[in-house]
């Protein structure tokens, strides 16, 4: 079998939160660790657990809401990732959980199908947007006509880091890249390394940013 996923669900609701416990732990790669109310409980929990691999996390909540939990927990923990899940779908605030560190936003009125589509993407590729969501990225968090420049300007990107930026904008995993390009994964990794230090970007959303600024890629060639 393979590795289980770790997920923490964050909720203020509680039926609802037991009902995506209940729909998750029914999946043998699935293990949810533990369970938190707010973004405040959250945080003591993690002191006190194992490190989730994911983290499926509500926005408006008391005490920390998600914006603000995600925030702290990407300086604390920053290998977990974290899946925004709510019911608010306006572009202001998915533009903000993404621009805080989330790797995925998902509506609470999605289908158990999608949401378990969305976990094992986000294992696997670390990271998953849908196309409304990619559409939100290019208007609220891109810069209109701006190029992105880093201080390794000068260090350009090589004809195969630009081949994998293209694919890793496209959402394939490592293993889809190694494949492709006939290499190993290990090799990719490291190609997918000297990216994040060469653009100087934080997270996956960010080379996505930079690869629209830079017309490496083009929203409709993402989604093809």
């Amino acid at each position: 079998m393979d590795t289980l996923i770790k997920i923490a669900l964050v909720d203020d609701e509680v039926l609802f939160r037991k009902g995506i416990s209940f729909i998750l732990q029914r999946e043998e790669n699935i293990d949810v660790i533990f369970e938190a109310s707010d973004g405040e409980e959250l945080i003591n929990k993690l002191k006190e657990n194992t490190e989730p691999d994911i983290i499926i996390m509500d926005l408006k909540m008391p005490n920390i809401n998600g914006v603000e939990a995600t925030k702290i927990i990407k300086k604390s923990h920053p290998n977990i990732k974290i899946i925004a899940l709510t019911s608010y779908n306006t572009t202001s605030f998915i533009a903000n959980m993404i621009d805080v560190g989330a790797v995925s936003y998902v509506i609470k009125n999605t289908t158990p199908k999608d949401l378990l589509t969305t976990i094992n993407e986000v294992n696997t590729v670390g990271y998953y947007y849908n196309e409304y969501v990619m559409q939100v990225i290019q208007n609220h968090l891109i810069a209109p006509g701006k190029k992105v420049k880093s201080r390794f300007d000068q260090e350009k990107l090589t004809k195969r880091e630009v081949e994998v930026l293209k694919l890793i904008c496209k959402q394939h995993s490592g293993q889809e890249i190694a494949d492709k390009l006939f290499l190993s994964v290990r090799t990719v990794e490291g190609h997918r390394n000297n990216l994040l230090r060469k653009t100087e970007c934080k997270n996956m959303v960010g080379l996505i940013i930079y690869a629209i600024q830079n017309d490496f890629v083009s929203l409709e060639t993402i989604n093809d």
